[in-house]
């Protein structure tokens, strides 16, 4: 039977919920959890707890709401719980059985009322309407699929692309030409595959003077595109007979540019260095 693909989203459902509790907690005691010390712990739990036969756990916030509700804030509380729990199923297992199924659903029910953000109806219209999409999206996915974590995937995945197609439309670039004749453009915004468009847009390579510098003071080059961006624009300066530079790149962008030394071939300034003068 294939095994690995119905762990990987159990793991992943429960990683989620573990990570969402422990927030959770973080905002009503006003404290700060590790959830790195968290995902490994659960993580190495439910691998050693296979080997027993045992099934897979997580943190729940049902459990962690009435613990907290009870004054628990120590692991002791957690440890307390835990035998707790142990004891009704191996002692009150039969008493257990007796409760009826309704007055369980109403326990849940209660359950979500308690844990539901219903400020959230109050602030829905001042909020970015993709957020919204998003939100929407993810619950109606988690309740016709029946899978969290392909629901949270999916939301991860269209909040990235939104995100890059805002960023893409905040570059911009200063642009005036210092005493010597010299035109600066001084890029304002990440460069990468969301905004490569947009930034060769921003020059005119014709009627540009002779030499031009690009500055990065503000800006960073991200990915290949970029690379590919500047690497288009250095061509067309270079078939009109204008030379190209670039200055006060970081390292990291340095070192990208080294890297794709082959494809591309710009103009690098060093950026100036200053020194205190000293009276002798």
């Amino acid at each position: 039977k294939i095994i690995f693909p119905y762990a990987l989203v159990m793991a992943g459902v429960g990683l989620i919920e573990s990570l969402l509790t422990l927030n959770m907690v973080d905002e009503i005691t006003s404290t700060k959890g590790q959830s790195n010390r968290e995902a490994a712990a659960q993580g190495i739990a439910n691998i050693t707890n296979g080997f027993f036969g045992g099934m897979g756990g997580c943190a729940m916030v049902a459990q962690t709401l009435v613990n907290i509700g009870a004054g628990g804030r120590a692991r002791l509380s957690a440890i307390v719980a835990a035998i707790a729990i142990l004891l009704i199923i191996l002692v009150a297992g039969p008493v257990i059985e007796q409760i009826p199924m309704a007055a369980l659903v109403g326990v849940m029910m209660m359950v979500a009322i308690g844990t539901f953000e219903w400020v959230s109806f109050r602030i829905i219209n001042k909020m970015p309407r993709h957020d919204i999409f998003i939100g929407m999206l993810v619950a109606v996915i988690t309740v016709l699929l029946h899978n969290l974590a392909l629901a949270v995937l999916i939301g991860v995945v269209i909040s990235a692309l939104v995100f890059a197609w805002e960023s893409a439309k905040r570059i911009r670039a200063r642009k005036y030409v210092d005493e010597d004749g010299v035109k600066h453009y001084e890029i304002f915004g990440p460069l990468f595959f969301g905004s490569a468009m947009a930034f060769t847009e921003k020059f005119d390579v014709k009627n540009d003077p002779d030499e031009v510098i690009i500055d990065f003071k503000e800006s960073k080059v991200v990915d290949m595109s970029a690379i590919e961006a500047l690497n288009k624009i250095t061509e067309k300066y270079h078939k009109e007979g204008k030379k190209l530079h670039l200055r006060h790149l970081s390292q990291d962008c340095r070192q990208l540019l080294k890297n794709a030394e082959t494809v591309i071939d710009v103009n690098i300034i060093e950026d100036p260095t200053y020194k205190v003068m000293t009276n002798k």
